[in-house]
């Protein structure tokens, strides 16, 4: 995959068809630590030892369509390719956390592409599922929960065009001010 938010829609498309209702989405970029951290945890079905050894095996898939799960190996590739650290762990009936820490620095990082319009999208095709996502450097964090966002909208679809252009201009303006030098 070319970016890192193309791995996130993946990721997290993973944990809607595992019946996910709450997926979180942390990223950390550290350029002290010259990291860029990525966390994704859901509530989903989870897996068991057995089949988080398929998840790993790039031609492996439980789709009945003849595609193959290259998701999380491809992650994981792009993750140790850049010098960095992959890690799955997966409950059965409690979900899964996935943790990929980047060497910022390195050549073979892949960048970060449209977290954005990656998070927008997930929300817009996911309407009644729970979001959280959390973009941090060392200047502070953005967090964006779509549980407290459908509160204040009080019955108001947070697909909604004048709510999902509300939400896409307060992530650039934070999240740019979060990534200035």
């Amino acid at each position: 995959m070319r970016d890192i938010s193309l791995h996130i829609l993946d990721i997290a498309e993973n944990s809607v068809r595992a019946e996910a209702d709450l997926i979180e989405i942390f990223i950390d970029e550290n350029k002290t630590k010259d990291i860029v951290n990525l966390e994704i945890i859901d509530n989903g079905n989870g897996m068991t030892k057995t089949q988080l050894q398929n998840a790993l095996d790039p031609f492996f898939t439980t789709k009945d369509i003849k595609r193959v799960g290259l998701g999380i190996p491809l992650l994981r590739a792009n993750t140790e390719r850049s010098g960095g650290k992959f890690s799955i762990e997966s409950i059965p009936e409690k979900g899964t956390k996935i943790n990929s820490t980047f060497v910022r620095s390195n050549i073979d990082r892949p960048p970060l592409g449209d977290i954005n319009g990656t998070i927008i999208t997930l929300i817009l095709s996911n309407p009644e599922l729970n979001f959280v996502y959390k973009f941090k450097t060392e200047k502070g964090e953005y967090i964006l929960d779509t549980r407290e966002i459908k509160k204040i909208l009080d019955g108001v679809s947070i697909a909604e065009a004048s709510v999902i252009g509300f939400l896409q201009k307060e992530m650039s303006e934070e999240i740019e001010k979060l990534m200035e030098d």
